[in-house]
């Protein structure tokens, strides 16, 4: 099992990483504000305006730690990694699976199994803490839809009528996403799902979160020996990291969770954000630093792991699915079985 390490995020425009001894440094006008240990690190994330040593990138390609580069806003542009690990029939067997319709089929159906009980979850929940000020006849409702939707999930699908069922939930689900919101609605409201950009403050957070969620599990699958750009639900796209989209689905709904919570705690306001010209959303300095420590935080607790039956840090999931993808893929075990919350 691997051991539950962290993410740096550098966010301080202007920053400067280089190797020091063994550790990573972080400056700031020419001054050493942090020194993390290399060990102790699993990626580091820069946005914006923060550089990083040439010394330093092979540093951490020597120690399979990846350096992944968002614009400010958090767009992805580019990652370094050391050298490919796994054993390449792994990965031989990834590519001969992902050619087959049927089981790329399959596959879609257990990652939109995942992810449409993992939303139903966010549903109830919100009733079971927040019944009272909700509107609880829409919910309950769309509870009742995703439901049903599981229930087609468990029927023999073809590829497009899987993405069709998949389309149709998040539909349900978003469509009373708004009634998630207990505090500051009017300015946290929730009309539809937007990016690039984002045109309201709900959607840059969940934009934000997306975008964390997809560099832990992109990370999860290089660490296992996958290929992340050759997914089954995501067919293949140059510059698409296909395999991480399709197992990043049964997870959004924890990002959608903590975007909630950031919100309904009073944790991020009106105040964090900024608007353009041309209506586009995105966070403070501030703001953004906030997410990011809770997000760390949120990793760190700990949640059974329904398949395995075991407790441990919800960090860990990410790479725990990967390997039981690795295990299906071998015909290790007889299915994939995705990550269900309670």
């Amino acid at each position: 099992m691997k051991k539950h390490l962290n993410t740096l995020f550098v966010t301080t425009q202007g920053a400067y990483l280089a190797k020091d001894g063994e550790t990573v440094a972080v400056r700031i006008e020419k001054e050493v504000k942090l020194r993390i240990p290399i060990h102790t690190l699993d990626g580091i994330v820069c946005f914006g305006n923060v550089g990083c040593s040439p010394f330093l990138m092979g540093f951490c390609g020597e120690r399979d730690v990846s350096i992944s580069f968002l614009t400010e806003n958090g767009r992805f542009l580019a990652r370094v990694l050391g050298p490919v690990s796994g054993n390449v029939l792994l990965r031989r067997e990834q590519y001969r699976c992902a050619d087959n319709y049927d089981f790329s089929a399959q596959m879609g159906k257990a990652f939109i199994t995942g992810k449409v009980a993992n939303c139903r979850t966010v549903l109830q929940r919100v009733l079971r803490d927040h019944g009272d000020k909700v509107d609880c006849q829409a919910i309950e409702a769309a509870i009742k839809r995703l439901t049903t939707t599981l229930r087609q999930l468990q029927n023999e699908l073809d590829l497009d009528a899987v993405r069709g069922v998949e389309g149709d939930a998040a539909h349900v689900y978003f469509d009373v996403f708004d009634h998630l919101v207990i505090r500051s609605k009017e300015d946290f409201f929730f009309h539809q799902r937007n990016r690039r950009p984002p045109l309201d403050r709900m959607n840059c957070l969940l934009s934000f979160l997306y975008t964390l969620l997809l560099h832990d599990v992109r990370s999860a699958l290089e660490c296992t020996g996958l290929d992340p750009a050759v997914g089954f639900l995501h067919r293949d796209r140059p510059g698409r990291p296909g395999l991480a989209l399709d197992l990043m689905e049964e997870f959004r709904p924890m990002a959608d969770r903590l975007a909630l919570s950031l919100v309904n705690l009073g944790q991020l306001q009106k105040k964090d954000f900024i608007i353009s010209e041309a209506g586009g959303v995105r966070m403070k300095e501030e703001a953004r630093k906030t997410l990011l420590v809770s997000y760390q935080k949120r990793k760190q607790d700990i949640m059974q792991h329904t398949f395995l039956e075991k407790k441990m840090p919800i960090g860990l999931f990410f790479h725990t699915q990967a390997l039981l993808l690795a295990r299906f893929l071998r015909k290790d075990i007889d299915g994939y079985p995705p990550v269900i919350w309670r």
